[in-house]
């Protein structure tokens, strides 16, 4: 028996596949990454076609979007001409990498659309409410996006640290403690 044929990683595998649905990413895409992620050794493609009964065409482009998300890397075996691809498996360097990339091509686009239309707004006679909403939206995206670039730039210990305080961190801020 394979590691991949034991019930738990088939489990876990599926289910990550039917995470990957509720994030927004392709059920095949999110199942490569869980085989990657579980795999001991680099795999190729016919590998992953093989193992998850997939198509080859969806496990290229599937590689594509996990390498563009940089959570998977292609690699060489040596006496393989094939390419081999590995899973990042430091969590918290993988969820880095994904925030960073969907702050990319999520929050950094509505940023930028969100102040254009606060600008225009600022010389239309739109209704107040339109204008006023607008201007908070793109202020509470835009404080979110500045957040993110700050934390990002904490070291991991200390990113660690601070997601482990959770609701704690209050007690440091004035005024923030619970009533």
């Amino acid at each position: 028996m394979t590691l991949f044929d034991h019930p738990d990683a088939k489990a876990f595998i599926l289910h990550w596949g039917e995470m990957g649905t509720q994030w927004g990413v392709n059920r095949s895409v999110a199942q490569i990454h869980a085989l990657l992620y579980l795999s001991d050794r680099p795999l190729h493609a016919e590998q992953i076609t093989d193992t998850l009964g997939l198509a080859r065409s969806n496990v290229s482009t599937a590689m594509k979007e996990l390498q563009g998300y940089q959570i998977v890397r292609r690699v060489h075996v040596e006496g393989d001409r094939r390419d081999h691809f590995v899973a990042e498996i430091d969590l918290w360097e993988m969820l880095l990498r994904i925030a960073a990339e969907r702050k990319r091509r999520e929050i950094d686009p509505t940023i930028q659309l969100l102040g254009e239309l606060a600008e225009r707004l600022k010389q239309d006679t739109a209704p107040p409410q339109l204008r006023e909403r607008i201007g908070r939206m793109h202020e509470f995206i835009g404080t979110l996006g500045g957040w993110y670039d700050q934390v990002r730039l904490l070291p991991k210990p200390t990113l660690v640290a601070l997601m482990k305080l959770g609701g704690k961190v209050a007690r440091l801020i004035p005024g923030g403690k619970k009533k």
